[in-house]
Order: C-alpha cells, then sequence, then structure tokens
C-alpha cells in the first residue's frame, strides 16, 4: 500500500512540474502587416523582387481585411514572375485563385498566368508543352474576358503561338521529307493548311504539298495544290518555286525576257507619258 501512495505522490509531481514549464503558442497581435506590405513595395521599387515577395507574403498572412490579403497575394506573385521564377509564381496563383476566388484581381491572375506560359516558349525544336498550355489558357481568358484590355494584349499573343505551332509541324515535315517518310510528311503539311492557315508557314506548306505528290507520282494532285497557292499567294516565292516544278524552262524563260528587257531602246520621259496615254 505504501508503494502505491509514492507511486502516485510522484506522478502527481511530474504532472505538475509538465504544466509549469510547457510553453503555450500565442499569436502577435503587434505584427503591422501594414508596415510589412510598405516594406514589400519599397523593395518593390528597388528591383528587389526576391525580398518584395518575401514581405508581401508576410503581410499577406497577417492583414485581417481579405482584400488586402488577396492583394498582397497577387503582388507577391508578380515579384516572383519579375524575376523568373515562373513555377513559384504560378504555384502561388493558383492558391490566390483557389483561396480569394471572388477577389477583383481575378482577371489579373489569368492573365498572368496566361503569360508566364507564354514567355516559357523557346522555339519550334524545343519542348512544346509551354506552347499548348499558354494556347489553352489564352483561350479560356478570351471566351471569359474577351472584352478587357488584357484580351487585346493576348490575341496578339495568340497569333504568334499559332505561329509557333505551325512551325513546329513544319520542323517536323521537313524531318520526314528528309528521310523520304512521304505519307506523315503530307499529314504534317496537311494539318498547317487545314489549321493553321493564318500562319506565315501557310505558303510554304503548299510548295511541300505539292513538291511531295509531283515526286511520287501523283500530278493531278500536286496541281491541285499548285492551284491553291496560286489562287492566293500568285506574287510569293513560294508559288514561283511551285511553278518551277511544273515548267522546268521558267528560268531560262524569265532570263530572256530580262534580256529582251535590256536590249529594248530606252524611252525618255515625256515619250514614256505619250505611250501610256495612247
Amino acid at each position: 500500500m505504501l508503494r502505491v501512495i509514492c507511486i502516485f505522490i510522484i506522478l502527481i509531481c511530474t504532472y505538475s512540474c509538465k504544466k509549469q514549464n510547457e510553453i503555450v503558442y500565442e499569436p502577435n497581435n503587434q505584427i503591422d502587416a501594414f508596415k510589412i506590405y510598405k516594406e514589400g513595395l519599397e523593395a518593390f521599387d528597388k528591383n528587389d523582387f526576391f525580398f518584395a515577395s518575401k514581405k508581401f507574403s508576410e503581410a499577406e498572412i497577417n492583414f485581417k481585411n481579405v482584400d488586402y490579403a488577396a492583394k498582397a497575394a497577387v503582388m507577391s506573385a508578380y515579384s516572383l514572375y519579375a524575376i523568373n521564377f515562373f513555377d513559384e509564381a504560378l504555384n502561388n496563383l493558383e492558391r490566390y485563385l483557389e483561396v480569394y476566388p471572388s477577389d477583383k484581381n481575378i482577371i489579373y491572375a489569368h492573365f498572368l498566368i496566361a503569360v508566364i506560359y507564354f514567355e516559357q516558349i523557346v522555339d519550334e525544336k524545343k519542348d512544346i508543352d509551354p506552347l499548348l498550355k499558354a494556347s489553352k489558357k489564352i483561350d479560356y481568358f478570351l471566351e471569359k474576358y474577351p472584352l478587357t484590355d488584357y484580351a487585346i494584349d493576348l490575341k496578339f499573343k495568340k497569333d504568334l503561338i499559332q505561329n509557333q505551332l505551325a512551325a513546329k509541324e513544319m520542323y517536323v515535315a521537313k524531318y520526314y521529307i528528309s528521310v523520304k517518310k512521304w505519307i506523315p510528311a503530307i499529314n504534317r503539311l496537311k494539318l498547317i493548311v487545314n489549321s493553321y492557315d493564318k500562319t506565315i508557314f501557310i505558303e510554304e506548306a503548299l510548295h511541300r504539298l505539292v513538291e511531295i505528290h509531283f515526286h511520287i507520282g501523283l500530278e493531278e494532285e500536286a496541281k491541285k495544290y499548285a492551284s491553291l497557292l496560286g489562287y492566293n499567294y500568285n506574287s510569293s516565292e513560294w508559288f514561283k518555286q511551285t511553278y518551277k516544278i511544273f515548267n522546268k524552262d521558267y528560268k531560262i524563260v524569265l532570263e530572256k525576257k530580262i534580256e529582251e528587257k535590256k536590249k529594248e531602246p530606252k524611252k525618255g520621259f515625256i515619250k514614256k507619258i505619250f505611250s501610256k496615254i495612247k
């Protein structure tokens, strides 16, 4: 019995000591979120974007007003974007969209996401993933916010993306041509004709289709694409190249016309005028 009483007393003492030494967390109400935000702005104005991002994030979690917190979150994301921390900026923006779905800066956040994807595009030889993500995000923005000022900028970027996607298809098509894989080359070129007909690659795509079909003996199909090229782009260099495919004497005839032109007697200015009005 005495042993049980001793154990009980020891347990009580141990518990009492633990309670006295236990550290209880209490929020620090003295942190001034506005002061922290101001420090972030000062760093931002000095182009110290990394420090600015840290301060804006700190201000966000200390603001009691949800509108101020949301603005701090956007500023933090933009600061990261400014120093090309694209992944971190995207993560911040996606979190912002989840936490503050009704904030007044929501349109700008969607715009900034589209811009970040766009600025990660390199060239037609590199990864196509940023191209597709940028295109998808821009389409979403233009559909949801078509009348905003941001939409004008994104429409221009959309045209550039279309050209880049067409360049990617042309790059692959040329590879297939170089290894004489005619069917996949034709499929890639047709994709440009059908999906990217407003890009600068449409003329070359039509010419390559003429070239391939003529080479493999499908002259009627070649003439179909040549007619399409001639009807829409008959003054382009690609049409001249296409014309040479069907007329091997094209260069000789052209040189002959140039020589004949040189041999013509030169007319004075007055005689030229009279010849025009006769």
